[in-house]
C-alpha cells in the first residue's frame, strides 16, 4: 500500500492552514496514494537507547509544521520530508534565508541584521542605530525573523520610531531593510513545485504597505516572464525546497527584489486566483520521487 502522513501542528487550526492538509489528501488519494492527516502530538516519535524511534514509518511526510526539532528527528527515524529540514530550517527564519542565497545573484534589499540582546536592561546602542539609520535611510522595515501572515514586519520612518522598535525587538532575531517604496502595498507570490514555477498572482492590498491576502489583499493572476521564473526556481533550487511560495517586491523599475521565502505558502488564495490546482501538481511531484510514477 502507498501510504504517507500530512503532519500538522497540533496547536494551530487556522482554516486556510488546514485546508492545505484536505486539499492534499484528495489529490494523494487520486493518485491511489493514502495520506493520513496527523496532529504533532499524534507522531508517536521519542528517543530511545540512542536512537530515534517510530512506530509506523511511513513512506513520506508533507510537513505542515515549523517545529525544527521534530523535522530532524523524523529525518532520523528515516522519513523523506516534504520539504527537507535543511530547507524547513532556511526559509523559517528570515535573516537565514537571506544569508543563505547571498552571493547567488538573487536580488534582495539592503539588509542589516539585528544585533541580539542577551541583557534586556540594557538599551540598544547610539551606533547601532547609527548603523542602521546611515546604512539604510528612511523609510525603512523591520522584521521579526520567525513570524508568517505579515505579522512582526514594521515600517519605521524616523529615528524615534526606530529607537522604539529596535527596543521591541532586541531580544528576539531580527532585521532592518531598505524600504522598496515602488512596492508599497503590493507584490508577487511565485509558487514552485519540483523545480518548476506553477502558479502566480499579484497581491494587492487596500491601504497597507503589506500585501498578505490574510491581511485583507486582493489577489490576481499573473503570467510571470522568464527572468521572474528562472529566479523563482533558483531560489527553490539553492534551497533545496521541494514546495514553496516565493514573494516578490517590485524593484524601482519593476524588477523583481526578494522579500521572503515561504517552505509552508498557503496555496488555497493562489489556487482561486489563478485556477491552477496546485495541490495536484505537489501531489504528483511527490508521487514521482518516493513511487517514481
Amino acid at each position: 500500500m502507498k501510504k504517507g502522513i500530512i503532519l500538522v501542528n497540533a496547536y494551530y487550526d487556522l482554516p486556510a492552514y488546514l485546508n492545505q492538509a484536505y486539499r492534499l489528501k484528495e489529490e494523494f488519494s487520486k493518485l491511489g496514494i493514502t495520506a493520513d492527516i496527523v496532529a504533532s502530538d499524534g507522531i508517536g516519535l521519542y528517543l530511545s537507547d540512542g536512537n530515534v524511534k517510530l512506530t509506523d514509518v511511513p513512506d513520506f511526510c508533507i510537513y505542515y509544521d515549523k517545529d525544527k526539532y521534530l523535522s530532524q528527528m523524523l529525518e532520523k527515524a528515516g522519513v523523506r520530508l516534504f520539504n527537507p529540514h535543511s530547507a524547513i530550517v532556511a526559509c523559517d527564519d528570515k535573516t537565514t534565508t537571506l544569508v543563505a542565497l547571498a552571493g547567488n545573484g538573487i536580488p534582495m534589499p539592503d539588509t542589516v541584521s539585528g544585533l541580539l540582546c542577551f541583557t534586556p536592561e540594557k538599551k540598544v546602542s547610539k551606533e547601532t542605530l547609527d548603523n542602521i539609520e546611515n546604512t539604510l535611510g528612511y523609510p525603512l522595515i523591520a522584521k521579526e525573523s520567525y513570524g508568517s501572515l505579515g505579522k512582526g514586519v514594521y515600517k519605521i520612518d524616523d529615528r524615534e520610531k526606530l529607537e522604539r522598535i529596535a527596543e521591541k525587538l532586541k531580544t528576539k532575531p531580527h532585521l532592518y531593510q531598505k524600504y522598496v517604496a515602488n512596492s508599497y502595498g503590493r507584490d508577487m507570490r511565485v509558487v514552485v513545485v519540483g523545480g518548476k514555477t506553477v502558479a502566480a498572482m499579484i497581491r494587492r492590498s487596500n491601504g497597507d504597505f503589506r500585501s498578505n491576502i490574510e491581511l485583507g489583499g486582493k489577489g490576481e493572476k499573473l503570467e510571470t516572464d522568464e527572468r521572474l521564473k528562472a529566479l523563482s526556481e533558483k531560489v527553490a533550487r539553492l534551497l533545496s525546497l521541494d514546495y514553496c511560495g516565493i514573494d516578490w517586491l517590485f524593484g524601482e523599475n519593476g524588477e523583481p527584489v526578494l522579500c521572503e521565502v515561504n517552505s509552508n505558502a498557503f496555496f488555497g488564495g493562489i489556487e482561486h486566483v489563478t485556477g491552477i490546482n496546485v495541490a495536484k501538481a505537489y501531489a504528483e511531484h511527490v508521487n514521482a520521487i518516493i513511487y517514481g510514477k
